[in-house]
């Protein structure tokens, strides 16, 4: 995977908008949005990828078929998820623990199966994860995970954030830090948008990982 990495990342220097003609396209996967071919590719839709692959990310999973349909709103929005991802000042523990909770949020199940397993590798403890995908507030939390769950379920819920979890997690992280959780928070309330939308398939025999809330 790093080495095809590598040399896209090189073609696309080379190259620009034609590296996809010249290194091997990641796999795109949709349903009502059916997944491209780089042949089928607009020049703004292949340095959109471009751009996508030159930076942390290792494929196109995910929201990306989508976002290819508008490839300008859909580079600027990938911007932000590399940055509330990648570059954000919340922890990683942290962040992934916040992606789970919006997830949820939408029973966005693509969005959870991806991003369980970065919050295992993060450090997001499993029966944590688990109390999430039930609907229920964890009863076990460390206290950062119970400033940033709080937080965050609070702003879906309510629509509002009170002055003791705003606090919280401002003491904590810092003013940027509020505003980092709130981005993340929103790109991935637009990311579990799109894949709901599209219907986007889990991978082959894989099942459902949320339960319907009522």
């Amino acid at each position: 995977m790093m080495r095809r990495k590598i040399a896209y990342a090189a073609a696309a220097l080379l190259f620009g908008g034609a590296a996809l003609a010249a290194a091997e396209l990641p796999p795109l996967r949709g349903d009502r949005f059916k997944p491209l071919t780089a042949e089928q590719m607009t020049p703004e839709q292949k340095a959109m990828v471009d751009a996508i692959l030159a930076g942390p990310r290792t494929s196109l999973n995910g929201p990306f078929n989508v976002m290819l349909r508008s490839p300008e709103l859909g580079d600027r929005l990938q911007k932000v998820g590399e940055y509330v991802r990648f570059k954000t000042s919340i922890p990683p523990r942290l962040n992934e623990l916040a992606i789970l909770v919006t997830a949820r949020a939408w029973t966005a199940q693509y969005e959870w199966y991806a991003h369980y397993q970065y919050a295992m590798k993060a450090g997001v403890p499993p029966d944590v994860a688990d109390d999430i995908a039930a609907g229920k507030r964890p009863s076990k939390m460390s206290g950062d995970d119970a400033i940033v769950y709080d937080f965050t379920r609070e702003l879906i819920d309510t629509k509002q954030v009170s002055d003791a979890n705003f606090n919280a997690v401002k003491d904590k992280f810092g003013e940027r830090g509020v505003v980092d959780l709130v981005g993340l928070i929103g790109y991935y309330h637009v990311v579990s948008m799109l894949l709901n939308v599209d219907r986007y398939p889990l991978p082959e025999g894989a099942k459902p990982p949320l339960p319907v809330l009522n």
